[in-house]
């Protein structure tokens, strides 16, 4: 039996995007480690999340223009060796801190490919002529899924090795490295869904997204998409700082168990979401926006009793809210772009998801000014706001 033809086309292509998810996050629950072993101050570590975003934009941006004229493959490719490039920054730049933020801006660069181009990629291989049994958002929640699990199994794996583990400050990075080299060899026999050279223009007038003025994104899309990382960022970066004099030698267990859970949780509500828009005619970024709202009350609550069990209950909320807002966002995406600008518009829409993953660098810095309640109580406040905007650009447009 030929096995190309046994396995379907989009789970050739998964398994990159895996790859790359999980090299971005498997950082994320080792701050504490880089804090107390590598004497990093507690800025430096949220800078490093930063650098992390600041690698992501040229990722979500750029490639995507670039696959839309060049090919999906070519630039996944690419996305896979500079993650293996930022793992071997991040493995051996422990006491560097321009190591570490070389190491975590390719990490983001190449999920900003995963994001742009692995998306369009997956949404393109869901459908007509490569899989003629997918639903119809089959497109949006396959991506959504993979890149999920990627980030959480990638923290989960990595928090485990730095907790438990020979070399904690390596073999997290050896982990993803190998992963990496074993799923090249299936991502060369993913089949193109671009043709190749297929524009002929000036390619800076490919980075040009028209359809982001389009009104639906304007005045649905905009406003929910930083809300998407943002949930994840309170549940995995802020909520462990909350409660880590209660927790002792166990601060880097407990924020792994939090990005696991959040991430865990996002992964099983997501097959949820086409039934939640056909329940809610076409609302369930209402529903995500309404979800991360009382995440963000019960993260004043945590703020102010400083209690783990309550932290965790808050890493769920928002893990809800992340699983419902990613889906339904891309659905939105999906429904108003064309074949020529998928990619292009899924990574404007990405880099406005990620916006919110630099809160834990803002709060971090305002911390010096007030307390975390009030800074938590300033968000729910703006969470409202933009929920309200959500819900009345969905019954206008």
């Amino acid at each position: 039996m030929n096995f190309r033809r046994t396995v379907p086309a989009w789970q050739l292509a998964a398994p990159a995007l895996f790859v790359m998810a999980w090299g971005g996050n498997h950082f994320t629950p080792l701050l504490h480690m880089y804090e107390s072993l590598g004497h990093y101050s507690a800025l430096m570590a949220d800078l490093f999340l930063g650098f992390y975003v600041v690698g992501l934009i040229p990722g979500l941006l750029v490639a995507g223009a670039l696959s839309d004229r060049y090919g999906r493959k070519p630039l996944s490719v690419a996305g896979v060796a500079i993650g293996i490039a930022a793992s071997l920054l991040l493995g051996l730049g422990f006491s560097s801190a321009v190591s570490l933020s070389l190491g975590r801006l390719l990490a983001g660069l190449s999920v900003g490919v995963a994001m742009s181009v692995g998306t369009a990629w997956l949404k393109e291989l869901s459908g007509a002529p490569f899989d003629r049994r997918a639903d119809r958002t089959a497109g949006a929640r396959r991506p959504a899924l993979t890149l999920t699990i990627g980030f959480g199994l990638g923290a989960g794996v990595a928090g485990a090795l730095a907790q438990w583990g020979p070399m904690p400050t390596l073999s997290p990075y050896l982990v993803h490295i190998l992963l990496s080299l074993l799923v090249l060899p299936r991502l060369f026999r993913a089949p193109e869904t671009v043709p190749r050279f297929r524009s002929h223009r000036p390619f800076w007038r490919d980075l040009a997204v028209p359809l982001a003025g389009h009104r639906r994104f304007v005045r649905v899309i905009a406003p929910s998409a930083p809300w998407v990382f943002g949930a994840a960022a309170i549940a995995y970066a802020i909520m462990p700082k909350l409660v880590e004099d209660q927790l002792g030698s166990l601060n880097l267990a407990f924020a792994t168990l939090l990005t696991v859970v959040t991430l865990g949780t996002g992964a099983l509500v997501q097959p949820l979401v086409a039934r939640l828009n056909l329940v809610t005619k076409g609302r369930a970024l209402v529903v995500g926006m309404s979800v991360m709202l009382v995440g963000l009350l019960l993260s004043i609550a945590t703020a102010i009793v400083l209690s783990p069990v309550l932290a965790l209950i808050t890493a769920i909320t928002l893990g809800a809210s992340y699983g419902i807002c990613v889906v339904a966002g891309l659905v939105e995406i999906q429904r108003i772009s064309t074949p020529a600008d998928l990619a292009g518009l899924t990574g404007v829409y990405y880099s406005l998801t990620y916006v919110g993953f630099l809160l834990p660098v803002l709060f971090a810095w305002l911390n010096s000014v007030t307390n975390y309640t009030v800074l938590m109580s300033v968000l729910a406040a703006v969470c409202a706001g933009c929920l309200a905007a959500v819900a009345y650009g969905i019954r206008r447009v």
